[in-house]
């Protein structure tokens, strides 16, 4: 049975079900993001049984970001009069029917009707998590609560590329996105017991994104955004011809630096919380400014020390550990009555930035080679540091700043 939810969490001492309910939604972070990165470790061996080319399966991931854009700009709106427990289920609901479309595609037409589903689910889930998180714990315990959530990402990303793999050589693709279905099954499970009624606080039409964007710092935040994300994708798709060609690194020891990273990214995603319960702008600020500072160091200094490149790209890992949380966590704070809109709108610009830091990231290496691509991405977060340090606001627009606006138009 569940229990009627307050629009926002009062609660002052920490209350056990309500932890349990926030790793209910980490669970989905991890099934989520697993399921969406599956067929980039799965990639021959279902174009082979698919009778495709290794492009059109690399499609299905293409897909489902586009549509997870999609998903998170509008989920707001489209279920505006919907309990917030029973969007977050049908998201769990959709993401199992996903899976199990994939396991049973015939062709390529059914596979990407699979990873459609998947990316309804996707970007929806992402773009109500944080608003779910301000009403499950109090208003201190949010960084913590959403570095919890965000440690399903580098968990999941290390299963698919390296379980996913291993599993499809032993058990076939389709198997292990049977083993993906059960995940999101028991996930489905337990968010049904633990999560609580969480009826919508009020109706957001579509113009409530636009009117959220213009508000003080706000359009500022989500260039920021775009351009930290853009940096770290545009470094991360080239980061393994970077150690194979410039580091000359062993398949061996390529491995160990590339979990290396996804270690040092889920200590870094633990550690937010704690930093971010101490300086949001500093944790804004620094994580961006160290990858950038790194990019330019592996784009002048890379290839000099075997062991210095794996190091200086376990450090990126861990830097960027922080950003999704730190991210998440200004929203909460800025636009603390819109934290559902304003979730879309970060879920969009992610989604945006993933796209472009790769074609930026591609351009590059054709021009300049992987070197390019790390001076590129350096650039980039350098950039997001400065408009960050100038323009990015952390406090919720004030009436004062309102009574200053409308003089201005006057």
């Amino acid at each position: 049975m569940t229990t009627q939810e307050p629009r926002h969490s009062t609660q002052t001492a920490p209350d056990p079900s309500r932890w349990i309910a926030v790793f209910s939604l980490t669970m989905g972070v991890f099934s989520l993001v697993m399921a969406e990165f599956l067929p980039a470790s799965l990639l021959t061996p279902m174009a082979e049984s698919l009778a495709i080319s290794e492009g059109q399966t690399g499609q299905a991931v293409t897909v489902t970001a586009i549509v997870a854009l999609l998903s998170g700009l509008l989920v707001t709106a489209v279920t505006q009069r919907l309990d917030r427990r029973h969007v977050l289920l049908a998201f769990s609901v959709l993401m199992i029917a996903a899976n199990l479309t994939v396991a049973f595609a015939p062709h390529l037409a059914w596979l990407l009707l699979g990873r459609v589903l998947l990316g309804v689910a996707l970007g929806g889930f992402w773009a109500l998590s944080t608003a779910t998180v301000m009403r499950l714990v109090a208003e201190h315990d949010v960084p913590r609560a959403l570095s919890v959530i965000f440690t399903g990402v580098p968990i999941a990303t290390i299963s698919a590329a390296a379980l996913g793999s291993y599993l499809g050589d032993v058990i076939g693709w389709r198997n292990v996105f049977l083993l993906a279905t059960a995940l999101s099954v028991a996930t489905l499970v337990l968010q049904y017991v633990t999560l609580p009624r969480m009826t919508p606080e009020r109706p957001t039409p579509l113009g409530t994104l636009v009117s959220v964007l213009k508000r003080p710092g706000m359009g500022a935040g989500i260039i920021a955004i775009v351009l930290v994300f853009c940096g770290h994708f545009a470094f991360f798709t080239y980061v393994r011809p970077f150690l194979e060609g410039v580091s000359r690194m062993s398949i061996n020891e390529l491995s160990s630096t590339l979990l290396a990273f996804g270690v040092a990214n889920f200590v870094g995603t633990l550690v937010a919380g704690f930093l971010l319960e101490r300086s949001l702008r500093l944790t804004l600020l620094l994580m961006p400014l160290v990858m950038g500072v790194l990019g330019w160091m592996l784009a002048t200094l890379g290839g000099f020390s075997m062991g210095t490149d794996a190091i200086m790209v376990a450090v990126w890992g861990f830097a960027f550990g922080a950003v999704p949380v730190a991210w998440s966590t200004w929203i909460t704070r800025v636009v603390p009555d819109e934290a559902e809109s304003g979730g879309g709108l970060i879920v969009a610009s992610i989604q945006l930035a993933i796209a472009l830091g790769a074609a930026v990231g591609g351009v590059m290496f054709d021009l300049s080679g992987v070197l390019g691509v790390c001076a590129t991405a350096g650039t980039l977060l350098l950039a997001a540091a400065a408009l960050i340090l100038v323009a990015v606001r952390t406090r919720p627009e004030t009436s004062a700043d309102r009574d200053a606006m409308t003089a201005t138009c006057q």
